[in-house]
């Protein structure tokens, strides 16, 4: 299984949080990563959502068919991000939108067993893969493109 934590790019502030839209540059953001993974990805990976505007404007950019999953709402926990995945035991490749610091605790949690919290920027992601051993296939911000 190949999954991909994919933080949402950059957006607006205000309230209620989970109507927030993505800024302009946000949305250049999420248009720049998604042309990167394209580039990348089987043509039959699996796209799951928080139910976020932010996080659905970003999966969008990828212009795939997408679910949308309420455990991956903010504060989601490592366990509901897993389980929101299939992982590890799903076919192919799970990109997975969502939100930090939840996806930080995941990685963290795969990589190193431990409950801690690790940075991931607006719009960048992890790709990992339960290959064995436990790999990580790369990890990006935006600002790297």
């Amino acid at each position: 299984m190949q999954l991909i934590l994919w933080r949402h790019a950059d957006a607006e502030d205000g309230s209620p949080d989970l109507e927030r839209r993505l800024t302009a540059s946000g949305r250049d953001d999420a248009a720049a990563v998604a042309q990167w993974l394209r580039q990348r990805l089987a043509a039959d990976f699996e796209l799951v959502t928080s139910p976020a505007v932010r996080a659905r404007q970003t999966a969008e950019a990828l212009r795939q068919d997408m679910r949308t999953d309420k455990r991956l709402a903010p504060g989601a926990p490592v366990d509901a991000i897993l389980a929101a995945a299939g992982w590890p035991s799903a076919a192919g490749t799970v990109v997975i939108v969502g939100h930090q610091p939840d996806f930080g605790r995941a990685v963290a949690f795969l990589l190193s067993g431990k409950a801690i919290e690790w940075p991931l920027k607006k719009a960048g992601f992890w790709w990992l893969s339960n290959e064995d051993p436990l790999a990580v296939k790369a990890v990006l911000s935006p600002d790297l493109l």
